[in-house]
């Protein structure tokens, strides 16, 4: 019965230092990393130079959300925008300044997309830690779908899709 309090003023204790560690999306994670992109298809392997860059604007709600891939001659960069849609909801948008507007769903420290380009669908998942973040890409072909049937009174009707392409970065916050 006395070690009732300590293990109380532990616990409490713990539940505090926890509350601090918290990290808020998007503020908490702003700034420029960096890596490599292991690309995974159906034609190889691949690596290639990686940054992203998510950085505060002028405007409230607005950041800068920036792709770039390769590096010297080969260098690409994807000037992108995150908007803050319904941010207590985790409803946000890249908008990738072109006439494409992506939804994103961000819950805790991970930002999800879902989108179909030109018959393939993609999912992506940004998950964001206090030094680094994972950046993934998987990309599966819609003619490639494969039905099943759920046996028994309710034939559920299920589509898969078979992945092709997978890409991954661990990219580290500079």
């Amino acid at each position: 019965m006395k070690s009732l309090p300590f293990f109380l003023f532990l616990l409490l204790n713990g539940i505090l230092v926890q509350a601090q560690e918290t990290l808020q999306f998007p503020n908490d994670y702003l700034g420029i990393y960096t890596g490599t992109l292991h690309i995974d298809a159906e034609r190889g392997k691949q690596d290639i130079p990686m940054e992203f860059h998510l950085t505060e604007t002028d405007s409230t709600g607005v950041y800068n959300y920036i792709l770039v891939y390769g590096a010297g001659d080969k260098r690409q960069e994807r000037n992108y925008t995150l908007i803050e849609k319904d941010p207590k909801k985790g409803i946000y948008a890249v908008d990738e300044n072109n006439g494409i507007i992506l939804d994103d769903k961000v819950i805790d420290n991970r930002m999800y997309a879902l989108f179909e380009v030109g018959g393939n669908l993609l999912t992506t998942f940004i998950t964001f830690e206090k030094d680094h973040m994972v950046f993934e890409i998987v990309f599966a072909p819609k003619d490639r779908k494969n039905v099943t049937y759920a046996e028994g009174e309710e034939q559920t009707e299920v589509i898969s899709y078979p992945i092709t392409t997978v890409q991954r970065a661990v990219l580290q916050k500079q």
